[in-house]
């Protein structure tokens, strides 16, 4: 067996070492060009105390625009606007929202809502503590508790209804008597000689309104439709969502997201109340069985079922029957931007990982926690290229992080997925006993999971050590030639799951954010 494990640490070091080759001097040419809609609209701006200050359509001194007013958006109009600085909130709708993701917060997310100050936000919404994670695979389980050890005993996941949440975001942020939050519809961003000035929209009553800032942040989701004119997006939709919520039942473990790793795909149960549960369904690519016809009914009774804990059977067909059925497209996105003088993107609107995992609010409110700090020092935001330029740090500072939690997301999702390939198969039998071990084997992963410890290295560590267990299980106790071919092609097939997720996410600013130039960007002296 010792053979073995040095043989596969050996394989893995060499493909490692490959990667690095291939991505470090690789050129990533990038285009630095604006696509906005030009206004001739010039900048109104007046003298405050010695400063040059922007004024929004209404003539307010702004300081920040931000589009959008989700998690993200309503967050970091808090944030800003707890720093003094003096922000203009547009939302397409103030109405509570009605999604159905976007409803767990990761213990990690939950300790970057402390340190925004945000985490009474979680409380009046009936929110659920979550302290780990249920894993069913053909008829065995493991659980998984988040490493909460050495944290304050109010650290834990959390889970709820997105829109309680966000609405909670929302008021606490209006609050503030320099946060302006208005219902309107941003049509295009304003920009003059490459700069972005401010943004078009429609009010709430649909007059047409141009508004200004030193700084505009497109916060307007997943369905951004200001993206294009700041980032290369590519967006994949590796499956879809369908959303049941199950009443008056009982998980098998109480307080704890399940996971069923199902045919052909994961199966999510956590609870979002005291009295309802969340069910998604993961359905591979982008079309689903319909609803209208009862196709998804039939499809859910007959495939879905059979393969969810007895627990919670009777709960999901009754809830079936009911016909209350959504469904949501799973989109993945790396973060591509081009450096824009006055503009800049957050959120989901910039960066989006497959839902699996949980990590998306918990990398919305890291990057939050990093502009913060970025912008803290600055007294005046009007040179916007020289800003533009210390801002090209944000982009490397939240990478490791941020590519650490996205990487998991993709990696995992392709592990759990069911296929009829014997080395995929074995990848997947290897990940569920890897993590039933306990100790290290599980505390490591879990830490990732959970946002406690996102270092991209622990996640390549891990990642390995369980192709290299499943290599170890097929030599044992006697290695053939046709176990030893799979073994090769399950390290081939591991290798060929996460690195082109971390050559998208960025191999160099992922590992070593320290040799980028603007990760040493000092703030600016105007």
């Amino acid at each position: 067996m010792e053979e073995h494990y040095v043989l596969g640490l050996i394989l893995a070091s060499l493909l490692g070492f490959l990667l690095v080759y291939a991505l470090f001097f690789k050129k990533n040419d990038r285009r630095y060009s604006v696509e906005a809609v030009k206004s001739n609209t010039a900048t109104t701006t007046t003298a405050i105390n010695g400063e040059c200050r922007s004024r929004n359509g209404a003539g307010d001194d702004v300081d920040v625009i931000i589009v959008g007013a989700g998690v993200a958006g309503a967050a970091l109009a808090h944030t800003l606007g707890k720093d003094g600085r003096r922000v203009h909130v547009i939302e397409r709708d103030l109405t509570e929202p009605d999604r159905i993701v976007g409803e767990l917060l990761q213990p990690g997310g939950y300790l970057k809502l402390i340190e925004l100050g945000l985490e009474d936000c979680v409380e009046e919404i009936d929110a659920q503590r979550v302290f780990g994670y249920a894993l069913f695979k053909d008829g065995k389980n493991t659980r998984l508790s988040y490493p909460l050890e050495k944290f304050h005993s109010d650290v834990s996941g959390r889970s709820f209804h997105n829109g309680r949440f966000i609405q909670r975001m929302r008021e606490k942020a209006a609050t503030l008597p320099n946060v302006q939050m208005e219902q309107g519809t941003v049509t295009s961003l304003l920009e003059e000689n490459g700069t972005i000035k401010g943004v078009q929209y429609k009010t709430k009553t649909g007059e047409e309104m141009n508004a200004y800032a030193p700084l505009t942040i497109v916060c307007d989701g997943c369905f951004s439709n200001l993206r294009r004119n700041l980032c290369s997006p590519k967006v994949d939709v590796p499956s879809c969502f369908v959303g049941l919520v199950l009443e008056n039942c009982k998980l098998p473990h109480a307080n704890h997201g399940h996971v069923i790793l199902a045919d052909p795909s994961p199966i999510l149960f956590y609870p979002i109340s005291s009295t309802e549960i969340r069910c998604l369904v993961d359905v591979p690519g982008q079309k689903v069985p319909s609803i209208s016809n009862g196709e998804m009914a039939t499809y859910l009774k007959t495939v879905v079922a059979p393969q969810i804990p007895p627990e919670l059977h009777d709960a999901f067909i009754a809830t079936v029957e009911k016909g209350n059925i959504r469904t949501m497209s799973n989109r993945s996105m790396p973060a591509a931007p081009h450096p824009t003088p006055g503009a800049l993107l957050m959120g989901d609107a910039f960066n989006m990982r497959h839902p699996l995992t949980g990590g998306g609010m918990t990398v919305a409110l890291s990057d939050i926690v990093v502009l913060r700090n970025l912008l803290r020092p600055l007294r005046d935001m009007n040179d916007a290229s020289t800003l533009c330029k210390y801002l090209e740090s944000f982009y490397t500072l939240r990478k490791p992080v941020a590519s650490t939690i996205n990487t998991l997301a993709g990696a995992l999702y392709k592990v759990f997925c069911a296929s009829p390939d014997q080395a995929r198969k074995e990848m997947r039998e290897a990940c569920f006993d890897y993590l039933s071990l306990g100790g290290f084997c599980s505390e490591g992963p879990v830490s990732l999971l959970s946002g406690l410890n996102p270092r991209p290295l622990s996640l390549v560590v891990h990642f390995f050590a369980v192709a290299i267990f499943g290599v170890g299980r097929l030599l044992l106790p006697f290695p053939s030639p046709k176990r030893m071919w799979i073994g090769a092609r399950l390290i081939s097939s591991a290798s060929g799951i996460i690195f082109p997720i971390i050559k998208a996410e960025g191999f160099r600013q992922m590992f070593f954010p320290a040799t980028v130039p603007a990760y040493y960007r000092a703030p600016p002296v105007w």
